[in-house]
């Protein structure tokens, strides 16, 4: 029942882990029943006892959690301690009896006879047997690891520092009293989905399994906007007043107005600016990606693109994009631009790169000294400028640690100043927006919203250009041709087939699900495809941050802005591989053809050269002037999106398998020793039997 309640989102457990843990003992609990050699061996007893041990003080937890209403707080600290410290000792005590118990299980006679109508079943016990102990060799390992990261985050959140009072930038009051994440989600979909479909936008407000259970409303809310163009916009439109009026803005005062409001207000209040010109040498034009330790550029970076197409990593329109920036090298002199870049040290912006080509920068990014020691830095030794805000005159700054320390903004708190800033500077320039900040949880929708409004702002009022990275765990139009080649793929995985009967019914249906769908019909019978590649481990908090990106860039572009927002690969980026589920998932995911795991400096290179595309070209669906049937296509053409458009499978559905995937491969060095002792046992086995 525990994998169950895992698997149909009753409880927040992932369904690998706990299903490890009820298997493993569920197994052992048959090989103690049936064999009297393990019955009899100390193994039995470690292992009850480590069982025991754990569970009384989890359970107790629960009950006490119950009854306080709060389990990081309000559970006493001996049972809080005993909670997340036990197993430190008694989960190797508890592997270790598993182990024995196994072991003299699979070497007793009387336990292998035990099922003597079914032919062959002495053979099948020991070898069944044999390969759970191979599994402990990743799992254990495995298991130990995670709940010494559970035992992290619950002390974190234990002994944390009350949180300073509210400024700036925050949720929205719900009924309760309490700014919940969930229910403003939820509002603002339901908004959106509302315009076109009232019905709908209410079972999204009723939805009370939100964690698990917002993808299907998503996948929603993209099948009616494909009804016309104008469902499309009402859609977004409604979407984004629904969180600019909502979410709050609390003044330095104490004071709070709506966000809409104080965006609106006139301040008092302005940033000063400071101006850094490089000394580096500007290079020739020209277009270069880091790939596998190579640089590539002109012939050998068009084989790769090529490459990347046919194995279904790109979309035609990437790679055909790609290799028009390469045959135009002098789009690469981005020196008549201005790069908005909204949160320049973001892991995923390409600072770097543009100040290498000589580009103008406006950055803004937190007022942290050691984030501005690295951007100037930068520019000082590239043949670029950077302009940034200050809270003093530039040349008031004695030494380089004040100019540091009095450099830079806030995002949540300053929002309103930073748009005034920037709307005041550099008169008749071509402003290119870029929104790459990132932060977890939460925090990503606020700083979201926050970038939401600047590019609003400068779009309405600069005819600016927005660009964005779509990430490709989101819900896009598709290519009839992606479409087809998912389908194509799913047919010829014969054995996956066998695992996907395999994991539907372990979890309902909850693993391996097809990732090719049926096309969805527009009012005027127009066909459209896309894709479900929302993961529901990254959560409702991620997704609503990048449907607002997507509705800014729909609504800016029938608005007469170019919008650059091409769908960007899975990247390894620091803020998602310092998860190790992610990480491994990501170590797992290459086994599902075309996916291919991207490296940081490779993704800001391919989606400089997308934006660049779109900037310079036309013919671009960035163009509001080129046709689009629906304006989501936009998000249909130059998607990188490394492969999740042709998989088998959705994206969702194979992150756990690939997690498995990874820890078998991890597991690999030790297999050889393993079957030569399974090996040598059996012989013996069979010569007892």
């Amino acid at each position: 029942m525990e994998i169950v309640h895992s698997a149909v989102g009753l409880v927040r457990s992932p369904v690998i882990v706990t299903a490890m843990q009820v298997m493993s003992r569920i197994i052992a609990l048959f090989a103690v029943v049936y064999s009297p050699a393990a019955q009899a061996h100390f193994g039995s007893g470690l292992m009850i006892l480590g069982w025991s041990l754990v569970e009384v003080p989890r359970y107790a937890f629960y009950v006490a959690a119950l009854i306080s209403g709060d389990a990081t707080k309000g559970t006493p600290y001996p049972l809080f301690y005993l909670r997340y410290s036990l197993f430190y000792v008694l989960y190797p005590l508890g592997i270790s009896g598993e182990l024995f118990t196994f072991y003299n299980a699979m070497n007793d006679p009387a336990f292998t006879s035990a099922l003597p109508s079914v032919p062959y079943s002495a053979h099948a016990l020991y070898w069944f047997y044999a390969f759970t102990l191979a599994i402990y060799v990743p799992g254990g390992p495995f298991m130990y690891m995670n709940m010494v990261g559970n035992r992290k985050s619950a002390m974190r959140k234990r002994f944390a520092k009350p949180r300073p009072p509210p400024k700036g930038l925050v949720f929205p009051t719900d009924k309760k009293g309490g700014k919940s994440t969930g229910e403003a989600g939820k509002a603002a979909l339901a908004a959106a989905i509302s315009a076109v479909d009232k019905a709908a936008g209410e079972r999204v407000l009723k939805e009370r399994n939100w964690r698990f259970g917002y993808t299907k409303h998503f996948l929603k809310m993209v099948e009616l906007q494909c009804k016309s163009p104008e469902a499309a916009l009402a859609i977004a439109e409604a979407g984004l007043e629904q969180m600019h009026s909502s979410f709050e803005f609390i003044n330095p005062d104490g004071s709070s107005c709506s966000f809409e409001e104080a965006m609106s207000a006139k301040n008092k209040n302005k940033f000063e600016t400071g101006f850094i010109e490089g000394s580096g040498v500007k290079p020739a034009p020209s277009l270069s990606v880091p790939y596998k330790g190579k640089q590539l550029a002109g012939d050998a970076l068009k084989k790769q693109v090529a490459e990347w197409v046919s194995y279904g990593t790109i979309e035609q329109s990437a790679g055909d994009a790609i290799n028009k920036v390469i045959d135009n090298p002098t789009w690469m002199d981005l020196s008549d631009k201005y790069f908005v870049m909204l949160g320049a040290g973001s892991a995923m912006g390409p600072f770097k790169v543009l100040m290498a080509l000589g580009a103008n920068i406006i950055a803004i990014d937190l007022d942290r000294p050691g984030i501005w020691k690295n951007l100037i830095s930068t520019a000082r030794a590239s043949p670029g400028t950077i302009t940034f805000p200050m809270k003093k005159p530039q040349k008031s700054c004695k030494n380089d640690d004040e100019l540091f320390f009095n450099s830079g903004s806030n995002l949540f708190t300053e929002t309103p100043m930073i748009k005034d800033w920037l709307l005041s500077l550099y008169p008749g320039k071509e402003f290119v927006v870029g929104s790459y900040a990132y932060l977890d949880g939460a925090l990503h929708v606020q700083v979201s919203l926050a970038m939401d409004a600047i590019c609003k702002a400068l779009s309405e009022q600069r005819k600016a250009t927005l660009a964005y990275l779509c990430t490709p765990t989101d819900a896009h139009l598709c290519t009839k041709e992606a479409n087809d080649a998912a389908k194509k793929e799913y047919n010829r995985m014969s054995l996956g087939k066998l695992f996907e009967i395999f994991w539907q019914v372990v979890s309902r249906g909850a693993f391996l699900k097809k990732n090719a769908r049926k096309p969805v019909k527009s009012d005027d019978g127009e066909e459209f495809y896309y894709v479900d590649g929302l993961a529901i481990a990254q959560g409702p908090n991620y997704a609503i941050a990048k449907r607002l990106q997507h509705w800014r860039a729909i609504v800016a572009r029938e608005n007469g802005s170019i919008v650059s927002s091409n769908i960007a690969p899975a990247t390894s980026t620091a803020s998602v591989v310092h998860a190790k589920t992610f990480a491994m998932a990501y170590e797992g995911m290459p086994y599902f053809k075309p996916y291919e795991i991207s490296e940081p400096d490779m993704s800001k290179a391919v989606m400089l050269a997308l934006l660049t595309y779109d900037i310079r070209d036309k013919s671009s669906a960035a163009n509001p002037k080129t046709k689009l049937s629906n304006p989501n296509e936009l998000f249909k053409y130059g998607s990188f999106n490394g492969g999740c458009w042709r998989c088998a499978y959705t994206v969702s559905s194979i992150g756990e398998v690939s997690v498995v995937i990874c820890l078998c491969k991890w597991a690999g060095p030790y297999i050889p020793v393993v079957a030569a002792v399974a090996a040598a046992g059996y012989a013996k086995f069979v010569g007892a039997f």
